[in-house]
C-alpha cells in the first residue's frame, strides 16, 4: 500500500489481537463505538462455531487517538480473546512454561487437516507441533482486520464513500441475481435488508434454504462454503491508475480479498460472466448530462454496471461491485484421513473447535478489506496530513472534473 500502511499481530488462543494502521489523517472523528459495531457484526451469521458464544469482541483504543479525534499518528488497537483464560498454560510466551496437561489441550497437535496450512506451515517454518502454524493461520485474526477497517470505513464516510455487503450463495443455494446496481441509494437499501438475514442474504426465500443447507451441514459432521459480494458507493472516478500493473485497483481489491481465510475466487462486475457474451452486450455504454442536478464529478455516467465500477485499472464513478468465493471450512467434526506427522501413519485429522459456516461473517471482512484499499487509494490521490487538508483537496478535483 502506498499511503495507508497496517499490520496485526495475534494468535487465536492468545491473550489478545493487535494492529496497527498508519497513515489516516489528524482530526477525523473516531471512537471505540465506531469500531466495536463492525465487530460484532463479524460475530453474527447463522453457522457460526462455539467460539463466538465465548467472546464478546471490543477494541481499545491504544494509540492515535486523544478526545475522540485523530492525531495522524500510528492508530494502535487491541482485541483481546476472553477464551484466553482456558488456553493460559497452553500459549503461555514465557520460556519453560509448561501446559497443564489435564485436558489434553497442551498435547502437541500432529495430524494435518486436510485444506488448512497446517502441514505446509510445519514444514515451511520447521514446527513439529501444528499448533505453532494454526493459531496465527485461524480466521481468528480478521478480527483485527475488521477493527482496522472499521476506521478506513469512517475516514470514507466522511468523504460520502460507503461500503456494504451481502450473501449471494450458500453451497448450492442462491439468492435471485441481477447486473451490477448502477444506483448507490439500490444498493445501501440491499445491504439494509441483508442485515435483518440470519445469513445476511436480501432475499427472504433464499436465506431459509440456506440456513436449511447450514443445518444439513451440522448434522452431517460437515461444513459449507458460499458467495458474498462487496460494493462500495460514492466512488469518485480516478482512484487507481492504469500506468503500472500494481496500482490497478481492480487488482489491489482482488488481493485485499483473496487474503482472507478460504477465500478461493474473485471477480468485479459481470466477473465470469462476461467471457461468455460478446462485447457490444457487456461494454457500459458512456452517457453525460450537464444537469446541475447531477453530482459533483459525475456528469459522465453510465446506464449499466457490468464493469463493476472499475475500466483500466481505475475506479470510473459507478458503485464498485467486487464479489468472492469461499469454500467450505476444513475443519471438519467428520474429519478426513490425513498423516501424522511425528509416526507417518494414516490417521483421521485432528477436529479443532470451528464454524460449519462463514460466509456471513466472511462478508463482514470483505467490507474491512475493501475499505482499506480504498482508503488507500484515496488518500494516494487526494493525499494530505489532516482531514481539513484533504476535503480542499477533494473539492478542487471535483471541480477540474466538473469542468472537463
Amino acid at each position: 500500500m502506498a499511503r495507508l500502511r497496517f499490520s496485526t499481530a495475534g494468535e487465536s488462543h492468545g491473550r489478545a489481537l493487535a494492529g496497527i494502521i498508519e497513515g489516516i489523517p489528524s482530526g477525523m472523528s473516531l471512537s471505540s463505538g465506531d469500531i466495536d459495531g463492525e465487530l460484532r457484526r463479524r460475530q453474527g451469521g447463522y453457522g457460526r462455531g462455539g467460539r463466538m458464544k465465548i467472546e464478546s469482541d471490543r477494541a481499545t483504543i491504544l494509540s492515535g487517538v486523544r478526545r475522540g479525534r485523530t492525531l495522524g499518528s500510528p492508530i494502535a488497537l487491541l482485541v483481546e480473546n476472553r477464551d484466553w483464560e482456558n488456553w493460559r498454560m497452553v500459549m503461555n510466551p514465557d520460556p519453560g512454561a509448561k501446559p497443564e496437561p489435564a485436558d489434553g489441550k497442551g498435547a502437541p497437535v500432529t495430524r494435518p487437516r486436510p485444506g488448512h496450512a497446517d502441514l505446509a506451515g510445519a514444514l515451511k517454518y520447521d514446527q513439529k507441533d501444528l499448533r505453532n502454524i494454526l493459531e496465527r493461520s485461524s480466521a481468528r485474526e480478521t478480527a483485527m482486520r475488521v477493527a482496522l477497517g472499521a476506521v478506513a470505513k469512517k475516514f470514507l464516510a466522511v468523504f460520502g464513500i460507503l461500503i456494504g455487503s451481502h450473501v449471494l450463495a450458500i453451497g448450492s443455494q442462491k439468492a435471485k441475481t441481477a447486473s451490477p446496481a448502477t444506483d448507490g441509494d439500490a444498493l445501501m437499501n440491499l445491504f439494509e435488508e441483508a442485515e435483518k438475514s440470519p445469513v445476511r442474504c436480501a432475499d427472504p426465500a433464499a436465506s431459509k434454504r440456506m440456513i436449511r443447507r447450514i443445518d444439513a451441514a451440522i448434522k452431517d459432521g460437515d461444513s459449507v462454503g458460499g458467495v458474498f459480494e462487496v460494493f462500495a458507493t460514492g466512488v469518485p472516478v480516478g482512484l487507481g491508475s492504469h500506468t503500472q500493473w500494481d496500482l490497478k485497483l481492480d487488482g489491489r481489491l482482488a488481493q485485499a480479498l483473496m487474503g482472507i481465510q478460504a477465500i478461493k475466487a474473485v471477480e468485479t462486475g459481470l466477473g465470469l460472466a462476461m467471457a461468455e457474451a460478446s462485447g457490444s452486450r457487456v461494454m457500459d455504454e458512456i452517457f453525460y448530462d450537464s444537469s446541475p442536478s447531477r453530482p459533483r464529478g459525475l456528469r459522465f455516467f453510465r446506464k449499466s454496471n457490468n464493469a463493476g465500477g472499475i475500466e483500466g485499472g481505475m475506479s470510473n464513478g459507478m458503485p464498485i461491485i467486487i464479489r468472492a468465493a469461499m469454500k467450505p471450512i476444513p475443519t471438519l467434526r467428520r474429519p478426513l484421513m490425513s498423516v501424522d506427522i511425528r509416526t507417518k501413519k494414516p490417521f483421521e485429522a485432528a477436529y479443532e473447535r470451528s464454524d460449519v459456516c462463514a460466509v456471513p461473517a466472511a462478508a463482514v471482512v470483505g467490507e474491512a478489506m475493501a475499505a482499506l484499499v480504498l482508503t488507500d487509494a484515496f488518500l494516494e490521490k487526494f493525499g494530505g496530513d489532516s482531514e481539513k487538508e484533504i476535503r480542499r483537496n477533494y473539492r478542487s478535483y471535483l471541480s477540474q472534473v466538473d469542468g472537463y
